[in-house]
């Protein structure tokens, strides 16, 4: 079981996927009552099928840029070609496997579908970042020619859209590629397989087969076309985020001789400066990967300790790579999801009495950000400028998320700030922009963690202030913040962190049909 366990979190890991400038703003006057803005909401819906979702983006690829336009992925009604893959087959509540999905955009309330590598129809594709302009999205895309390495694995290929028109960005010499990343400077991140055997490919073993080829982190442009960035000494690296600067962050195997833990190589999260692969190394453990990546060069992210039954969440800064859960002062982190330009970082920490809240860490110190009333637990995903946080808070037995803002010291109910009786009961805020304008994923009527949550769709909230006069159907009335509940005692003491399955389900960028069990 532990070999099991060991390797479903590695895998989820292994896909998971920065942040926005940001400078956290003062808090309010606590003798004034904080007061929120409604919003309007933009339910994407689906294209036929059964959910849409955002990719976790962590407030950096980003899957919402400052334009308000938005990319994802949505279900159609087509079934999946006998020979059809699944990296697109899921979002935040588990994998659809057997349906279609496609790359879609958000554009001023027009959901569009973006399509896929011919034939359009029978493959899926995947839309994770747009740039500040909106010009460019990249992801990846099915090109339903079968891969020779492995009958069951349709190959896909890294992509860019531009003005409507879908662009294989091939590969380095293999069948498989994706991208993962895109920045201003008209570069791409990502991973591609090459033609080097490796019976421990990233792609491939995971995929149940030693006869693949060596995975590779790569990075694109118009001129260079697509460059290989080596590894840490193994065979294999994987890009997964990319800054300004053009600085990449992704994890390397580090040697090519399996642990008896995970079956695997030593895997260490590296960052690319520009000419050479850093090793950032991990706090005892054989696998280390990282997070998010912010414009300073900073990295956040997870690492086992030794012997492999635990991990803790890390910053590495500046050659000092930082164990966040023994070393901060207030509470413990167990998880790092987003750091923005001043180095401060969001996630779910432990505190005195409280297993698992909302933090935001400033200089070494965690601020319990709290859960709403009636909740037990929560968790930071994004932030912007202005020092709004979305956070998903949980009901004590964890069958009802909701998402929350936090915002002027307090935290508010999202469902309470749009139209009563709308479409979706909001549960998860994936990305926040510096207009405020908020996309992440609900239930629709019928859907539910009870139920089956692989039904959630994806939506974007507008807020109705002053940056966004006029909007059909906004109500400019302010809400008076409902106060919360300082945290409550624990039921139990909380134990060194063992993330659960729908917290690696919910950060996972790609997905394949054998990674673990949906549910």
């Amino acid at each position: 079981m532990k070999s099991r366990t060991l390797m479903c979190i590695i895998r989820v890991i292994l896909f998971a996927v920065l942040a926005l400038p940001t400078r956290m703003a003062a808090q309010s006057d606590p003798a004034k009552i904080p007061q929120h803005h409604h919003y309007k909401l933009i339910d994407i819906g689906t294209f036929g099928g059964p959910s849409s979702f955002f990719n976790a983006t962590f407030n950096s690829v980003p899957a919402l840029n400052n334009r308000g336009l938005a990319v994802g992925d949505s279900a159609t009604s087509t079934p999946t070609p006998p020979n059809g893959g699944c990296f697109f087959c899921g979002g935040s509540g588990g994998f659809l496997p057997f349906i279609v999905f496609h790359a879609f955009e958000l554009q001023n309330d027009v959901v569009t579908d973006l399509g896929a590598l011919p034939p359009e129809s029978l493959n899926s594709s995947n839309a994770v970042a747009i740039n500040s302009n909106g010009d460019t999205i990249v992801g990846a895309s099915e090109n339903a020619v079968i891969d020779p390495l492995i009958s069951s694995l349709t190959e896909i290929r890294a992509v860019v859209w531009r003005e409507g028109h879908i662009v294989d960005l091939g590969t380095l010499g293999g069948n498989q590629s994706a991208a993962s990343a895109i920045n201003d400077r008209g570069q791409v991140a990502g991973f591609s397989t090459n033609a080097v055997k490796d019976p421990f490919s990233m792609v491939y073993f995971f995929e149940g087969t030693s006869n693949g080829t060596q995975t590779r982190a790569f990075l694109w442009d118009e001129h260079s076309g697509m460059q290989d960035l080596g590894t840490l000494g193994g065979n294999d690296a994987f890009a997964l985020f990319l800054n300004q600067r053009g600085q990449v962050a992704g994890f390397s195997y580090t040697n090519s001789t399996p642990n008896a833990t995970t079956g695997l190589p030593t895997i260490d999260p590296f960052l690319w400066d520009g000419s050479a692969m850093l090793d950032l190394g991990t706090l005892g453990g054989t696998n280390g990967m990282p997070t998010a990546l912010n414009n300073r060069g900073q990295v956040i992210g997870v690492s086992y300790l030794s012997g492999d039954n635990s991990f803790h969440p890390f910053l590495w800064d500046q050659g000092k790579l930082i164990d966040l859960y023994t070393s901060t002062v207030g509470g413990n982190p167990i998880t790092a999801n987003a750091i923005n330009d001043a180095g401060e970082i969001l996630g779910a920490a432990a505190f005195p009495g409280q297993p698992s809240d909302a933090y935001l860490w400033r200089h070494g110190g965690a601020t319990d950000l709290g859960h709403l009333n009636g909740d037990c637990s929560s968790e930071a995903w994004a932030m912007n400028s202005a020092g709004q946080i979305g956070v998903i808070s949980s009901s004590c037995d964890d069958t009802n998320p909701r998402a929350a803002l936090w915002e002027n010291g307090s935290l508010i109910d999202l469902n309470t700030l749009i139209p009563a009786g709308s479409s979706l009961q909001l549960i998860l805020p994936q990305a926040i922009n510096d207009r405020g304008e908020i996309a992440g994923v609900g239930f629709p009527s019928g859907c539910s963690l009870q139920i089956d949550s692989l039904c959630e769709q994806a939506f974007v909230l507008i807020p109705c202030d002053e940056n966004h006069p006029g909007i059909k159907g906004c109500d400019y009335s302010l809400v008076e913040a409902v106060a919360q509940p300082p945290a409550r005692p624990a039921a139990h003491e909380a134990a060194t962190p063992i993330a659960p399955a729908a917290l690696w389900r919910r950060n996972s960028r790609f997905h394949l049909a054998t990674f673990c069990p949906t549910k």
